[in-house]
């Protein structure tokens, strides 16, 4: 697919845990409410669980109460690949790293949130890692 970071099936399946691996190399979805980010609220940098890509930051995080982590915009509008997703019998847009392809979750617009993009980056906690801002 030409992505910055490429791997065999089986180095993914070495380096990631199987939940990790399940949600990042083959979409699947972590159980609502269940995930290490849904209600952090710490400032700093979400990055790629997969390949260590800054994805979000924390000033973009905000309570949506969907059960998942959600951001209004990425870190940088080259950080995620959006791709359509008609999977189970909807039409949704699927959100991947940029840089290596992994599933991170989805996007979704005009839910009336209130935020500058109108938009909800609804992302798997075990498709990220937060790096906490240092002061």
């Amino acid at each position: 697919m030409g992505y910055e970071v490429e791997k065999t099936d089986d180095q993914w399946r070495a380096e990631l845990s199987p939940e990790e691996y399940r949600v990042l190399r083959k979409a699947g979805t972590e159980p609502a409410f269940r995930g290490e980010y849904t209600d952090t609220t710490a400032p700093g940098v979400y990055s790629c669980r997969a390949c260590g890509a800054e994805l979000f930051r924390s000033d973009t995080k905000f309570a949506s109460h969907c059960g998942w982590p959600s951001f209004y915009d990425p870190k940088d509008s080259d950080a995620v690949e959006l791709i359509e997703d008609r999977t189970f019998g909807m039409v949704r847009t699927e959100v991947r790293c940029a840089r290596c392809g992994s599933h991170l979750g989805h996007v979704f617009e005009g839910e009336g949130y209130p935020t500058p993009t109108d938009q909800r980056y609804c992302i798997n906690s075990v498709s990220l890692r937060l790096a906490p801002d240092g002061g």
